[in-house]
């Protein structure tokens, strides 16, 4: 299935569904990520259930969403995303971020879940701007590297 993004194209950006391979080969290019999953941690994750895997061209693979039906209550986990250095700064991660939402939509999801590190500010900044709140936090040794999560509702 191919998804194009009328909402705001930039740049000739094409969102289309994806594969496991696809995200794998991208995430070991997105410097943030110190070891990305692979894919068995993502066919155990997705495995039965609601799933989508969304990949951003600009010219070629520039960026990535995944998303799943984590807790079976109406909510939707955005989990794993990254955009390629290269192809930052151009608007690819909110049109990702609004291609998942119209699915979330479509499929009846009311919640989107996510969480990022403490050290990915970036990330956090992103999310409070799409509206997401801050709906908890698990410390680890690292502060940096402890996890706020956050929830946005549909």
């Amino acid at each position: 299935m191919k998804v194009t993004t009328p909402r705001m194209p930039v740049n000739n950006i094409t969102i289309r569904c994806g594969s496991i391979e696809e995200v794998i080969k991208l995430s070991q290019l997105i410097p943030e990520f110190e070891n990305p999953a692979g894919a068995d941690v993502y066919r155990t994750r997705l495995g039965d259930v609601d799933h989508l895997i969304l990949i951003a061209e600009w010219g070629k693979p520039c960026a990535f969403k995944v998303g799943y039906d984590r807790d079976g209550d109406g909510s939707f986990y955005s989990w794993m995303g990254g955009v390629l250095p290269v192809a930052r700064r151009k608007g690819i991660a909110q049109q990702l971020a609004g291609e998942m939402e119209a699915y979330c939509l479509s499929k009846g999801y009311d919640i989107l879940k996510m969480k990022t590190r403490n050290e990915h500010k970036a990330m956090l900044q992103f999310a409070i701007r799409n509206g997401f709140h801050v709906t908890g936090f698990k410390a680890y040794p690292d502060p940096m590297k402890s996890r706020i999560l956050l929830e946005k509702s549909l």
